[in-house]
This record gives C-alpha cells, sequence and structure tokens, in this order.
C-alpha cells in the first residue's frame, strides 16, 4: 500500500519547520508520492512569497519535497479515472475542486490512501481512503 502526500500536509509540515522525510520514515513499509498537481501548488506558493526571503525559503523546501518523494505524473489512466469521478460528482450536483480531483483520482489509479488535513473534499471521492493527519509534525 502507498500514501499520496496532499498538498496540505506538505504545507502543514514547512509551517512547523518539521521534517516531512521523517513521518515517511516512521512508516518505511509504504510508498510515499506526491500527485504533480501537488508540485505545481507548491511551486505556486514560492512565486506567491510576499518576500525574497520567503520565496528562497519556500523554494528550497519545495525542492526537498521533489527531491525527497517520487512524483507521479496525471497521465491517461490517471485521466480516465479522473473523467468518470468529474462525471459521476457532477451527475450529483456535487462540485470537488480539479486539484484535489486529480490528486484523489492519482491516488485510487495506484490503489494508495490520501493523507490529508482536507478531509472535507476527499469524502466525497467514492472508493478512496483517506487518512487524516490529526497529530501536528514534531520538529
Amino acid at each position: 500500500m502507498g500514501v499520496i502526500l496532499d498538498t496540505s500536509v506538505l504545507i502543514e509540515a514547512e509551517r512547523q519547520e518539521s521534517e516531512i522525510q521523517q513521518f515517511a520514515e516512521s512508516r518505511e513499509e509504504e510508498v510515499f508520492g506526491l500527485s504533480v498537481i501537488s508540485v505545481a501548488e507548491l511551486l505556486h506558493g514560492v512565486h506567491r512569497a510576499d518576500s525574497t526571503k520567503r520565496r528562497i525559503k519556500r523554494s528550497t523546501y519545495v525542492e526537498k519535497v521533489i527531491e525527497l518523494f517520487p512524483i507521479y505524473n496525471f497521465e491517461i489512466s490517471i485521466a480516465r479515472i479522473y473523467a468518470e469521478l468529474w462525471s459521476d460528482l457532477s451527475k450529483r450536483g456535487i462540485q470537488i475542486g480539479a486539484h484535489d480531483l486529480i490528486i484523489g483520482s492519482t491516488a485510487l489509479s495506484l490503489g494508495f490512501s490520501v493523507a490529508t488535513y482536507n478531509e472535507r473534499h476527499f469524502e466525497k471521492i467514492e472508493g478512496l481512503k483517506i487518512e487524516m493527519i490529526w497529530k501536528r509534525f514534531e520538529k
């Protein structure tokens, strides 16, 4: 089994100035990875930084995360799951942000769960196993 780390988990680890690597190492029997959309969201945060100092700090963190974890690209198998989920949810009048739907579709395509602080978006995706991260990261 594996785990896709949602962007919310990565942002919280950065805010707490903790080592995201330690979280993954505590469950060494599992594969941890990121959807490519999480990388885009993290890089977006780098570009939105309100100072050069903060931009450099964020960039360093994001580059470390990219180096540490496998990145799963949005490919045709994920696109098929995404399209079906999007259609099914739309028919039921349920909206989920495209980014979260891509992250969820990535996890489903791999048979992985999603670790997140944002259960309310992911709980709408049928069949997706969600791991809520209640405990704050430790320094």
